[in-house]
């Protein structure tokens, strides 16, 4: 099927590119417009969980008295009840439109509260709740009345959570901006130094440019039909072009190798999409398939970036299977042309001139073979790193997104930490419980104020009264000191459900510390069925890849290992702090409950893809007859230079995060680096040898029911190999130097 498609693209090339380019044009035009399709927020809760039941109760007769957004005024050396300052706060505040806003409280209209005023006097704050329920919509609410609140001679700032969404997506899009402002020209000198040609390097970039408009019309298709994020346009830039580099590179280092063979140019584009193609196919439905399990979550912020990268995924494999190679055969033995000279020797992808190195010359070859003379010292020395590297993640503790993943001088940030220090009040601190009674809630006040009572005395509370009540309903106000992401916020949540509510009623709490343990349960209820499910079925794809179920449990609990020393890295940095510094963030004693989930998804699918890369050589020369170690040190030397590329090149778009200034995009960013650097390093040149070394033959061994089941559904073996050789044979056993004359007859045609 694959060669098929390859001679289709290598015949078909003109009127495949022309359509790419129509399609191209039509998704610009119109796929770019889902920036304005999506018009949900991040939406990280679960819309099932006890916390949003209460804010949808909360939304009717009772009202809610939690604000959406706290306006923040200071003046420099006079205190707020000045009658000058004073005069000029109540006239702008009496102007501001109250349109979208439900409440507007502050120090003047609740009868000069000194709640409102700082111990100093020389502050105060104004409190607003917006009539819409989505949070984008209070945002945009918020921007449409925000410069009614300047007051001259007043330093304002803008605190609660809209105020924090607001901000977020003010800096994440101004972040990626600049991140692709400088990866992209990076990218392309990186990719002009690995290829050694401007003419090949820019292939990688302009499937990337299909794959992202690509999966921008898919999005918008998909967000008339289930509600997306705003945040996935993040992961369709990132993740679009780092998939589509990934697989253009290992398939142009294949056509260079067949060119290079002297293969003409039509039938090279055959063998490249036969063998090459069919190794992105599988390295990319096992992706796609760590993607969707992102799809089990609730929460349309996990969800939504299933939906996003399965797109991305599946327009990367399709661009590289069809416009691809459509493009190498157009470029034909011009794929080298603009070529830059370089000092150092074979580099991924070498040209006709610059073959590969014959088996036991490679760095690459050498390593293996080195590895392999002590496979159970390497395997245990790497083991024990990467769990070392691990063993912070046991001790993290869950957040959920809040304003601590702002600058420290952002002004949610800054609300925030003058409302915790400089008040005697926090406004922003409230829990509410909804009581839904068995009869009208006057009948049963004294069992409610017992129930309010009960609560108040649970640790962390310092205040609860009844503050609203509604037919059967009933809403208990309730205040606290603890942070809002501390492990004390979630013990005083915990205690607070613990308490029983009046005969015959039932009771939800909701609040920042609520949401957060109801977020925090969502993830760890689910997290081993997507685990299971990556697991199961990335099991599935690698053995109809290989035809072997060992290869896959090997697989899959390396690329675990990986994962592990990810997060563990995570927590030691973002929980711990240590390289706040650096990385110029302010660690709050705990990490998002979120991104984990997501470095398991993105992570997961890059281990797999650079492990399908590698392990198909190493089949590859081991069909052809040669012995395990041999196999294993000559797939990696010809998968060594690619991989290695891969990797640096993902890095380099990943390092984007890093330059974020919002804290959870850096824990994305680290992730990823760390588990792509791992997987490039220790698992595939330690790890993988090594355990390949110890099972040996039956590295590739399955029972006959499935084998014979995969040779049924037309997956019995690869596709024509790239190069002739002779016939892999298991008639005899083979003198101990065939092997090594036989895989340098097949060098030597390359």
């Amino acid at each position: 099927m694959f060669a098929l498609l390859g001679r289709f693209a290598a015949r078909r090339r003109r009127l495949v590119v022309v359509a790419t380019l129509l399609f191209t044009l039509v998704a610009g035009l119109w796929g770019t417009q889902v920036f304005g399709a999506i018009t949900g927020g991040a939406g990280f809760d679960d819309p099932d969980s006890p916390s949003v039941r209460a804010d949808r109760v909360l939304a009717g007769p009772l009202g809610r008295l939690q604000p959406d957004a706290v306006v923040l005024y200071r003046s420099a050396d006079r205190r707020i009840d000045d009658p000058d300052l004073s005069a000029r706060l109540r006239t702008a505040l009496d102007a501001v439109p109250r349109e979208d806003l439900t409440h507007l409280e502050s120090y003047w209209s609740s009868h000069g509260s000194a709640d409102f005023v700082s111990r100093d006097g020389r502050s105060t704050y104004v409190t607003l709740q917006f009539a819409a329920s989505d949070d984008q919509e209070r945002v945009r609410a918020l921007q449409r009345i925000a410069d009614r609140f300047r007051v001259s001679g007043l330093d304002v700032a803008f605190g609660g959570v809209t105020a924090m969404t607001e901000q977020v997506n003010a800096l994440t899009g101004r972040d990626i901006g600049r991140a692709e402002l400088l990866s992209v020209p990076l990218l392309l000198v990186l990719l002009v130094l690995v290829f050694r040609s401007a003419i090949a390097a820019l292939l990688p970039l302009a499937t990337g440019a299909v794959v992202a408009l690509g999966s921008f019309t898919v999005l918008r298709i998909t967000a008339y039909a289930v509600p997306i994020s705003s945040s996935v346009i993040n992961v369709i830039t990132i993740l679009g072009l780092g998939l589509a580099i990934d697989y253009a590179l290992f398939m142009v280092s294949r056509y260079r190798e067949e060119l290079a063979a002297g293969t003409p140019p039509d039938l090279a584009v055959e063998r490249t999409t036969a063998t090459a193609g069919r190794t992105v196919a599988f390295s990319g439905l096992a992706v796609a398939i760590s993607f969707a399990s992102l799809i089990l979550f609730p929460s349309r912020f996990l969800s939504s970036m299933g939906y996003a990268a399965v797109s991305v995924t599946a327009f990367a494999v399709l661009s590289s299977l069809t416009v691809l190679p459509a493009l190498l055969r157009i470029t034909g033995h011009r794929v080298d042309a603009l070529r830059i000279p370089l000092p150092w020797g074979h580099r991924a992808g070498a040209s006709r001139r610059q073959a590969a190195p014959a088996p036991g010359q490679g760095h690459w070859y050498r390593a293996a073979r080195l590895v392999m003379r002590r496979p159970v010292p390497t395997c245990l020395a790497a083991v024990a790193l990467l769990l070392t590297a691990g063993a912070p993640f046991l001790g993290a503790n869950w957040a959920r997104p809040g304003d601590w993943v702002l600058p420290a001088d952002a002004d949610a940030r800054v609300v925030a930490r003058q409302l915790g220090t400089g008040f005697d009040h926090d406004p922003t601190k409230v829990l509410t419980a909804v009581v839904r009674l068995d009869g009208p809630a006057g009948t049963a006040s004294p069992a409610l104020e017992a129930y309010a009572r009960r609560l108040g005395a649970v640790p962390g509370v310092t205040g609860a009264a009844v503050t609203s009540t509604h037919g059967d309903t009933a809403r208990i106000t309730l205040r606290y000191g603890a942070d809002q992401m501390s492990q004390e916020a979630a013990a005083m949540v915990r205690d607070l459900r613990a308490q029983t509510p009046p005969d015959g009623a039932t009771a939800l709490l909701t609040g920042m510390p609520a949401s957060r343990v109801d977020i925090v349960r969502m993830i760890g209820s689910r997290v081993p069925w997507m685990a299971l499910f990556v697991a199961a079925v990335s099991a599935l794809v690698l053995f109809l890849a290989f035809g072997s179920v060992t290869i896959p449990l090997k697989s899959v609990l390396l690329s675990a290992l990986s994962l592990f020393a990810a997060f563990g890295v995570i927590t030691w940095i973002f929980q711990d702090g240590h390289l706040h510094g650096l990385l110029g963030f302010t660690p709050i004693g705990a990490i998002d409950a979120d991104f984990p989930v997501l470095i398991v998804a993105i992570a997961f699918g890059l281990a797999m893809d650079y492990q399908v890369f590698l392990l198909s050589r190493i089949k590859e020369h081991h069909d052809r007859g040669a012995g395990t170690e041999e196999s294993i040190a000559l797939g990696l030397q010809r998968t060594g230079g690619v991989i290695t590329s891969a990797a640096l090149l993902l890095i380099v778009v990943v390092c984007g995060f890093l330059a974020s200034s919002i804290a959870f995009m850096q824990m994305i960013g680290v992730g990823l680096v760390v588990a792509v650097a791992v997987d490039a390093t220790v698992v595939r040149v330690l790890l993988v040898p090594a355990t390949m070394r110890l099972l040996g033959r039956w590295a590739w061994w399955s029972p006959r029911a499935l084998t014979a089941l995969r040779r049924r559904v037309g997956l019995g073996r690869a596709e024509a190999p790239a190069t002739p050789g002779p016939p892999a044979t298991e008639a005899a056993p083979v003198p101990p130097g065939a092997h090594v004359a036989h895989i340098a007859h097949i060098a030597r045609e390359r």
